[in-house]
């Protein structure tokens, strides 16, 4: 938990306990579903839940900004992120039920009444939202696809509407052929974990 103080320490009380809340939630339902790695649950402050803050750090979304969290697996980037943006509304989305169950049950134990689920492929939803953002669920061009038509337009925010994608490695083949900015995370995290970790937004 110190490692997100570290890096967000103006904090209210309020959200600290709800950051603190997530590792013995994390742990409990790991025990029973597979939602975050094994091998590294001991690192879930770092490999998950300061990863998904990073999309903090090149955007400050206004109140009421509607978020959609595609393919969200046991919760992130959408959870961390609402917890810190408790003004704007996340709809976290998964075709797997196992999945959104236990999101389901930490977003009621945490109480964030900020949170909505679905159990669905994205391209079956017909929703729109201001920036869709998501942890490496398919190579970008694929993924432009799938969400297509889910984002409206126009925005109030600092970037316009668009996608925040969290991936790691060497982008540069995927991305040559889409307009794109690249932010490198080791900028904002100085953890080993984040040296090839990136945020890409794409405005739509």
């Amino acid at each position: 938990m110190d490692i997100i103080l570290k890096y967000f320490p103006e904090l209210s009380s309020d959200k600290i306990e709800k950051f603190k809340q997530l590792e013995a939630l994390y742990i409990y339902w790991n025990q029973k579903i597979n939602v975050v790695s094994r091998k590294n649950i001991n690192e879930l402050y770092i490999n998950h839940v300061l990863h998904s803050l990073a999309i903090a750090k090149i955007i400050n979304f206004k109140n009421k900004t509607n978020i959609l969290d595609v393919g969200t697996g046991g919760g992130f980037p959408g959870i961390p992120l609402a917890i810190l943006f408790s003004d704007c509304n996340f709809t976290l989305v998964d075709s797997i039920a196992k999945k959104i169950h236990v999101v389901d049950s930490i977003v009621d134990s945490l109480k964030l009444d900020n949170i909505s689920t679905n159990i669905s492929r994205v391209e079956s939803l017909y929703t729109k939202h201001d920036f869709i953002v998501s942890r490496a669920v398919t190579n970008m061009s694929k993924f432009l696809n799938l969400t297509k038509g889910r984002i409206s337009k126009g925005g109030h925010n600092s970037l316009s509407n668009g996608i925040i994608y969290l991936k790691g490695g060497n982008l540069s083949e995927e991305l040559k052929n889409i307009k794109n900015q690249t932010y490198n995370i080791s900028d904002y995290f100085e953890e080993d974990f984040f040296e090839t970790k990136k945020i890409v937004y794409v405005a739509i």
